[in-house]
C-alpha cells in the first residue's frame, strides 16, 4: 500500500519519518491544526498496526479514523469538526490484537527554561530530578518522562522493554538551544512507570551513523552486570527513620575536634556466604550488610564506616572505581531502596556513612557516556586531556558547563537522596595535574603554560562550598598524593575546600619503617617522626587502605618482620602509634583482626581465622585491641581533640634512636588531662625507663598493646605511675617506666591516683 497522494505532507517529510531521520517529529506525529482548513488532524507512525482510531478521553466515544498512508504504519486522518485540541488516544489493531494507548506525541515539553539555563550554565545542584527517567502523571495518564543531554545528535530514541527495543517508535523531542531530548511515554500499553524495565537510548551521530546503544549517565539503577542497560526505579518516597541523627548532624561539634575512626569496606567481599540453595559465594545484600557489617562496625568503636564505591561500575576488578552508572547503587547488593535501608540502619546504630566518590575518570565501555552522541561529549576530545594512559579511561570534560552541572549534581545526589555523611574523593591528584601519569609532549598546559588543571580546580571547589553548604555536619576527603597546597584550606582562603586529606606521606614512610627488621630501624628513626614536620599543614587522615594490601603488596601482618609473635607485636604497636599520631584514623577491612593473606575482591575475608584454635588468640587479640584503641581514642580527648592543631602534640623524647623509643604527649582543649605515649619498636624489654614529663602526678596506664589480652607478653606497670619530682630530660618531672618489647603504652595524666 502506497498512499502518499492522500497524505497532508510532502514526499521528503514522509521519506524522513519512516527513515527515522526527521530532525522534529512532535512538529508532524500527534494532534495539529489542519495545514489549509480549519479543524484539527492526527498523525501516527506505528509500524505493524492495521488500523487506528481517535478515541476522546473524556467522552470514550471514537472522533476518527485515521487513513493508512502505507505499510511501514503511518497514518494521518481528520478530526471531523473538532477545531479545539483535546485529550485523546489511539484504538489501534494489531494482526493479533486491539490495544489502546495515549499518543506520546500528543504532550508538550515538560522542561522548565530555568532548569535549562541553570544546567547549561553549570550551575544546576539538583539535575537528577528532571535528568533521567522519571515517573510522572501528565493530563492523568501515567507514564514516563525520558531526558537525555546530547547535543550533537541527529536523532534520540528511547528503547527498552516496553517497546521491544525499537528505535522507530519512541523519537525523543529536541531543545536546541540546551542539547536536550525529552519524551513523555504513557504507560497505557506496557507499564512503563514499572520498576525494572531495562531501556537505552539509541542515537544517530550527526554524520548519520548509529552508534552502539547507550546507557542512561542518569540512571537510578542499572541491570546486573555483565547485562548494562538503563532500568527504571519505584520512585516513591523511601520513609526513612534517622530524622534525629540528620537533624544532630548540623548542628554536631566540629568534627576536626571529635573522634574520626573509620572503618573502610568493599561491600562484595567483606563476607561471601554460600546459600541453602546451593549459591555459593554470593554477595551479602544491602539489607543483609545492615544486619551484620552495620552492628560490627559499631561493636568494633569505628566512628565512619567507608565504602568503596557503589555506583554502578562493569568490572568487578576495579573494585567499583570505573563507574558507568554514578546515579546508580550498584545492583549486586540490591536496589536503591535497599541501600537507603542501609544507611537508615548505620544512622539509626549511630554510624557515619562516607562513600568514596570516583569524579576523575570513567571507563571506555561501548554502553556508557564517552562519545555519546558521537562526540566527545562529556570527555575531552584531546587524548592528551581525555584519556588516563595508566588506567585507560576517559576523563571527564572539567571545562563544559554540563559536565560541571553533571559531578556537582551527582555529589549532591548522594547526600540529599540517600542521606550520606561525606564523600572520600577518589584520584584527587590526577585530576589537578595536567602531567599525571603523562611523558613530556604527552599533555597540554593550561592558558598559563602551568600543569595544573584549572578547569578541575573549579569543580572541586564548587563541589566542596556547595556540599558544606547544603549540608552542615558532612565530610568531604580527598585522596590526594602529593604536596599541594590547601587541599584542606577553605576556598574563600585560596583552597580546594575539602576537609580533610588521606595522608599519603605518613603511610608511605611508616609502611616503610615497619617493614624494617627491628635491629636496622635505628637507622630509619626518620621515618616515623618526619610527618610531624607537616602533620598540621593540612587536616589529615592517617589512612591504612584498600591499597596497601593488594598487587602484591600483602596484608599488613604480612610486612611485619620477624617470627609470628614478633609480626603480631610489631602490627599491635604500629596500630597505638597510629591511634595516638595527630589525625583521624582509617582502617581497611580484614586489617582489623590481622587479615594474614592479601585482599581478594573475589573473596570473602578470612573470618576463620578467629576462630582456628592455632590462630584464634592472636587474631582475635588483634580485634580486641582494634576495638580497645577506638574506644580509648573516643573516651581521651586529648587523642582527638586537636588532631589538626599543633598546639595538641609535643615531643617528649624524639631522638632515641639508639633504642628505637617515641615518647610524645597529646594534648587537647584547656582542662583536658594530658596524654603520654610511649613506642618501643624493638623486641628489647626496659624497665626503670626514664622519661620527662611536664606535669607532676599519677599517670595512668589505660592501654598496653603488650597486654596479654592482646597476645602479648604482659609487660606493664600495674595501673600506672607516679611522678618522682626529679628533673628529666628539659622537663620538671620524671616517669619510671617498664617499657613492653614491641609496643604503645598509652598513658593519662591524673593530678592524684584516683581509688576504685
Amino acid at each position: 500500500m502506497n498512499n502518499k497522494a492522500l497524505c497532508l505532507l510532502s514526499e521528503e517529510t514522509v521519506d524522513a519519518l519512516l527513515s527515522v531521520q526527521h530532525d522534529d517529529v512532535f512538529s508532524v506525529l500527534g494532534m495539529h491544526p489542519h495545514p489549509s482548513e480549519n479543524g484539527l488532524i492526527v498523525r501516527a507512525f506505528l509500524p505493524g498496526a492495521k488500523g487506528i482510531e481517535v478515541i476522546d478521553c473524556k467522552s470514550n466515544r471514537k472522533v476518527a479514523s485515521l487513513t493508512q498512508i502505507n505499510d511501514a504504519g503511518l497514518f494521518e486522518g481528520k478530526l471531523g469538526r473538532r477545531r479545539k485540541p483535546f485529550t485523546y488516544r489511539l484504538r489501534i489493531d494489531y494482526p493479533m490484537q486491539r490495544v489502546e494507548l495515549d499518543d506520546p506525541y500528543r504532550y508538550p515539553s515538560l522542561l522548565n527554561a530555568d532548569d535549562l539555563y541553570l544546567f547549561c550554565e553549570g550551575t544546576h545542584e539538583q539535575t537528577y530530578n528532571w535528568m533521567g527517567a522519571h515517573a510522572k502523571t501528565v493530563d492523568g495518564a501515567s507514564g514516563m518522562h525520558f531526558v537525555l543531554w546530547a547535543p550533537d545528535a541527529a536523532r534520540v530514541s528511547v528503547v527498552g522493554d516496553f517497546n521491544d527495543w525499537d528505535g522507530r517508535l519512541h523519537v525523543m523531542r529536541k531543545h536546541p538551544g540546551a542539547g536536550v531530548w525529552e519524551i513523555f511515554i504513557p504507560d497505557s500499553l506496557s507499564a512503563v512507570t514499572e520498576k525494572n524495565l531495562s531501556y537505552k537510548y539509541e542515537i544517530v551521530a550527526k554524520s548519520g551513523h548509529l552508534l552502539p546503544l547507550k546507557a542512561d549517565p542518569y540512571a537510578f539503577a542499572m541491570q546486573h552486570p555483565p547485562q548494562n542497560a538503563s532500568v527504571t526505579v519505584d520512585q516513591k518516597a523511601y520513609q526513612w527513620q534517622d530524622a534525629n541523627w540528620m537533624t544532630e548532624r548540623e548542628t554536631a561539634a566540629n568534627q576536626y575536634h571529635g573522634p574520626v575512626s573509620i572503618y573502610e569496606v568493599h561491600l562484595g567481599s567483606w563476607r561471601r556466604v554460600s546459600d541453602e540453595d546451593g549459591a555459593d559465594n554470593r554477595y551479602l545484600t544491602y539489607r543483609e550488610l545492615a544486619e551484620q557489617l552495620v552492628p560490627y562496625a559499631v561493636d568494633m568503636g569505628f566512628t565512619h564506616l567507608q565504602l568503596m564505591p557503589v555506583s554502578e561500575f562493569p568490572f568487578d576488578g576495579s573494585w567499583g572505581y570505573q563507574p558507568i552508572g554514578l546515579f546508580a547503587p550498584t545492583s549486586r547488593f540490591g536496589t536503591p531502596e535497599d541501600f537507603k535501608y542501609f544507611v537508615d540502619c548505620c544512622h539509626q546504630q549511630g554510624l557515619s556513612l562516607l562513600l568514596d566518590w570516583v569524579p576523575g575518570h570513567f571507563p571506555t565501555d561501548l554502553h556508557g557516556a564517552g562519545q555519546l552522541d558521537g562526540t566527545a561529549l562529556y570527555e575531552h576530545e584531546d587524548d592528551r586531556k581525555g584519556f588516563h594512559p595508566q588506567w585507560k579511561t576517559h576523563i571527564y570534560n572539567y571545562g563544559r558547563k554540563e559536565v560541571q552541572s553533571y559531578l556537582i549534581s551527582n555529589a549532591m545526589y548522594w547526600l540529599e537522596e540517600f542521606h550520606v555523611d561525606g564523600l572520600r574523593v577518589d584520584a584527587v591528584t590526577s585530576m589537578l595535574h595536567l602531567d599525571y601519569s603523562r611523558e613530556e609532549g604527552q599533555w597540554l598546559p593550561n592558558i598559563h603554560g602551568g600543569k595544573e588543571n584549572l578547569e578541575a580546580i573549579e569543580v572541586l571547589q564548587q563541589v566542596n562550598s556547595r556540599v558544606y553548604f547544603n549540608y552542615p555536619g558532612t565530610m568531604m576527603v580527598a585522596e590526594e598524593s602529593t604536596a599541594w597546597p590547601g587541599v584542606s584550606k577553605p576556598v574563600d582562603e585560596g583552597g580546594l575546600g575539602f576537609g580533610f586529606k588521606w595522608n599519603m606521606g605518613w603511610m608511605h614512610d611508616t609502611l616503610e619503617y615497619m617493614q624494617r627488621d627491628p635491629i636496622h630501624r635505628q637507622h630509619h628513626h626518620n621515618d616515623m617522626t618526619f610527618g610531624l614536620t607537616y602533620c598540621f599543614s593540612e587536616n589529615f587522615v592517617l589512612a591504612l587502605s584498600h591499597d596497601e594490601v593488594v598487587h602484591g603488596k600483602g596484608s599488613l601482618l604480612g610486612k611485619m618482620p620477624g617470627d609470628d609473635w614478633q609480626k603480631f607485636a610489631n602490627l599491635r604497636a604500629y596500630y597505638g602509634f597510629m591511634w595516638t599520631h595527630p589525625g583521624k584514623k582509617l582502617l581497611f577491612m580484614g586489617c582489623e583482626f590481622g587479615q594474614r593473606d592479601e585482599w581478594d575482591h573475589d573473596h570473602s575475608l578470612d573470618w576463620h581465622l578467629l576462630d582456628s584454635p592455632n590462630t584464634a588468640n592472636n587474631h582475635a587479640g588483634v580485634q580486641q585491641l582494634v576495638k580497645d584503641l577506638n574506644r580509648t581514642y573516643r573516651e581521651l580527648p586529648a587523642l582527638h581533640q586537636l588532631d589538626c592543631d599543633a598546639s595538641g602534640f609535643e615531643w617528649l623524647e624524639l631522638n632515641n634512636n639508639q633504642q628505637s623509643i617515641f615518647s610524645y604527649l597529646r594534648k587537647g582543649h584547656d582542662g583536658t588531662p594530658p596524654v603520654v605515649v610511649v613506642v618501643n619498636m624493638t623486641p628489647m624489654m626496659h624497665t626503670n625507663y626514664a622519661l620527662g614529663v611536664p606535669l607532676a602526678g599519677f599517670y595512668k596506664e589505660c592501654l598496653n598493646t603488650d597486654s596479654s589480652h592482646y597476645g602479648g607478653s604482659n609487660v606493664g606497670n600495674e595501673g600506672g605511675v607516679q611522678t618522682s619530682g626529679e628533673p628529666c630530660g628539659g622537663h620538671p618531672n620524671q616517669l619510671l617506666l617498664s617499657v613492653p618489647p614491641l609496643s604503645t603504652v598509652i598513658f593519662q595524666w591524673q593530678s592524684k591516683k584516683e581509688t576504685q
